[in-house]
């Protein structure tokens, strides 16, 4: 019961934002072109799918992870989640749902222009 109801309210949350966000057409672009860009940034900086190139900003990154954190890079932390996401990409619901959240924000802030 408790799954459902979380689902039904999640899917009436998304079906919100997307009417929001469906509002400003030219609000919505520029957050598409930012979440499919994600890939693209990981990459020129360093973290690519099969791992961190060297003398890159990836690189660099990695250095001062190990260094401050006793010769290792921590799990969790932010270099090793963009190393994933480098490696794996974003995920189709991440992409809906950061797609859907930035699309309502800049709809919300249009609306004061």
């Amino acid at each position: 019961m408790v799954a459902s109801a979380f689902t039904s309210s999640a899917v009436t949350g998304v079906a919100k934002v997307a009417r929001v966000a469906s509002s400003c057409a030219t609000c919505v672009l520029p957050v598409v072109v930012a979440v499919e860009a994600v890939p693209m940034v990981l990459s020129a900086m360093g973290f690519t799918a099969t791992g961190i190139t060297s003398s890159s900003i990836a690189a660099k990154m990695m250095s001062a992870a190990a260094t401050a954190n006793g010769g290792g890079v921590a799990p969790g932390s932010l270099v090793a989640t963009l190393q994933s996401l480098g490696a794996t990409g974003l995920s189709g619901l991440t992409k809906f749902i950061l797609g859907s959240t930035g699309s309502a924000i800049a709809a919300g802030i249009a609306r004061f222009y």
